[in-house]
């Protein structure tokens, strides 16, 4: 008898340490749910935004490409609770934006009336490569539409999405954003999304969700050289609109040549597709240093004589957008004078959402 109690408290003791071992949370490999915002799906480098077979491309522009601007997990599931896992490439920061944006994950669900709306982020550890934390709980079990953005100024070796164990994880039922003609956008660090407090709030990702159309994110901070071989990449594409954003990066003297070539690229790979040239913005510091406004304004120049020129060769599907359009008097939008915050990203968004709907409507 005192055998036989002494082995039922041994059998309780070793289920009651494999409960509090057991992990009331499931995880999913990011891997294994649909990727959006990314022309490298079969990149050896999960996430990447840049195929392998453009590795041999100047260093700082490959190391860029593994920054996941853009790209986004879809999923739905009845969770309770939605956690996530992920490993930061090089627990990156910076001294003008958040780490949120830098390197966290920014979680958004589909409302019943099909529009997105954020739910929750979730913050890295500062001083760690890998964070583990719950993004949002205690919602009542129903299927939901999700859509979780990835870092913007930090790529993530692995992403793994958790929910609570009773709940189910399954691929999207809608098709938001729509995959189909999507907007292929290239430019600089405005683009890639500094200085944004959350991945979400990029204005390519604020179109994005605006016109529930996928937007391709090949903003490189600094690197926006126009180089052939990513007019090559964005030429792979069937998108729709292609958009060419490219003037903070380069000098007024190297527009002429660069951009014929890359324009050039994109072109006779897609005669008909519209394509449109933005102008530099007119950063709030031009207001107090000439220099800067001459140089914006010379740029812009350049840029423009290339437009006149593409129209008056008798190509009907460019278009142009001015930099006074794109802040226009909103002084306050940006954190050092030229990197949009969450105000001067929404406010470009706001200023070229109706150009770009025009130029969709028309096809």
């Amino acid at each position: 008898m005192k055998l036989n109690s002494l082995l039922c408290i041994a059998i309780l003791a070793a289920a009651s340490l494999a409960h509090v071992k057991a992990d009331p949370v499931r995880w999913v490999d990011g891997r294994e749910l649909t990727t959006i915002g990314t022309l490298a799906p079969d990149a050896k480098q999960p996430f990447s935004r840049l195929p392998d077979s453009l590795a041999q491309i100047r260093p700082e522009l490959w190391d860029l490409g593994s920054n996941s601007a853009g790209i986004a997990l879809r999923f739905r599931s009845d969770a309770t609770d939605l956690h996530a896992k992920w490993r930061s490439h090089k627990k990156f920061n910076m001294n003008h934006m958040t780490a949120t944006g830098i390197r966290g994950l920014d979680l958004y669900l589909l409302t019943d009336d099909g529009h997105w709306t954020t739910a929750s982020s979730a913050r890295p550890r500062l001083n760690d490569s890998t964070t583990t934390v719950q993004i949002i709980g205690g919602m009542p079990r129903q299927m939901r539409e999700y859509m979780l953005y990835m870092p913007l100024y930090d790529g993530v070796d692995s992403l793994w999405v958790g929910v609570d164990s009773a709940a189910i994880l399954l691929p999207p039922a809608v098709n938001s954003p729509r995959r189909e003609k999507p907007i292929v956008w290239y430019g600089t660090s405005l683009l890639q999304g500094g200085c944004a407090a959350r991945p979400g709030m990029a204005h390519t990702n604020i179109i994005e969700r605006d016109l529930d159309l996928e937007v391709i994110n090949l903003g490189f901070s600094g690197n926006a050289k126009l180089d052939p071989e990513i007019a090559r990449l964005m030429a792979q594409a069937d998108a729709g609109l292609y958009i060419i954003d490219a003037l903070p990066n380069v000098k007024a003297a190297e527009i002429p040549g660069r951009i014929d070539d890359f324009y050039a690229i994109i072109r006779s790979a897609h005669p008909d597709v519209p394509i449109m040239l933005v102008e530099s913005p007119y950063f709030p510091i031009t207001r107090l240093v000439p220099q800067v406004m001459s140089d914006i304004k010379e740029k812009n120049t350049r840029l423009r004589e290339f437009y006149d020129k593409t129209v008056a060769a008798g190509d009907n599907n460019v278009y142009y957008f001015s930099g006074e359009d794109l802040l226009g008097d909103e002084w306050e939008g940006t954190v050092d004078n030229y990197h949009f915050t969450d105000l001067g990203m929404k406010t470009v968004a706001q200023s070229m959402l109706p150009a770009i709907k025009a130029i969709l409507q028309k096809k």
